[in-house]
């Protein structure tokens, strides 16, 4: 059956994200520096965010506190108010970041948006998510958006049975294999892949090589090509 509904990834599929938190946690690093090696500190700030997804779900907040959670941790309780302070300003710019889109971002979208049923589907915070897509430009060109807690098979086959006509007719493209890949050929649909240079830790996962229902692009820009193969 063809394909009638396109699922976009927001977050390092759409515009950039990764680079950011990367960016904060070198200045987490810097600011306890006297506390802890780069290489450790960070294992103890993946711990605690892997500990937390559960409370405080994915996105610039729980990241947020798992630095501080971390400062906490890495001092014995004795870190200085002024470097949660900073911690905290950080997350804050990291909230007021401008949005950069990736190359062919608006290009892919509004194209299938002209054939297709396109939807938004991303995880993380709401205010945060509806900021960036509001900054982007590209929310007038879905139609649907779905923020979600987290992205399993059973979501995906609720979101395209809802906007669409079902899982086995909707495609998933994104750069986490954990997530817009895996989930959503379980679901029955198409998961296609564009790497983004950086992926968090949280997201590694093994690719389904050799799926009839998985392919890989090294960027949207053809990805219109792709959807016209599978019609």
């Amino acid at each position: 059956m063809s394909i009638t509904t396109i699922g976009f990834d927001a977050d390092d599929t759409l515009w950039q994200n990764e680079t950011f938190f990367r960016l904060t946690q070198d200045r987490f690093t810097a600011l306890l520096a006297d506390h802890a090696e780069p290489d450790h500190l960070h294992d103890r700030l993946l711990a605690a965010e892997r500990r937390n997804l559960g409370h405080y779900g994915f996105g610039v907040k729980g990241f947020t506190l798992s630095m501080i959670e971390t400062a906490i941790e890495v001092t014995e309780g004795r870190v200085p108010a002024s470097v949660i302070a900073e911690i905290m300003a950080a997350g804050r710019e990291m909230l007021e970041h401008p949005i950069e889109l990736l190359p062919h971002a608006r290009d892919a979208v509004e194209r299938l948006a002209a054939t297709h049923r396109v939807l938004l589907i991303t995880k993380g915070d709401l205010l945060d998510q509806e900021r960036k897509l509001a900054q982007s430009g590209l929310g007038d060109l879905f139609h649907g958006v779905e923020i979600v807690s987290d992205k399993t098979a059973p979501t995906y086959a609720r979101i395209f049975s809802r906007h669409g006509d079902g899982a086995d007719r909707a495609l998933m493209v994104g750069n986490s294999i954990k997530s817009d890949v895996i989930p959503v050929i379980e679901a029955g649909g198409f998961g296609v892949h564009v790497p983004h240079g950086l992926t968090w830790a949280l997201e590694h996962a093994d690719a389904p090589e050799g799926h009839p229902r998985f392919a890989r692009l090294d960027d949207l820009g053809g990805l219109h090509d792709l959807v016209s193969q599978l019609a």
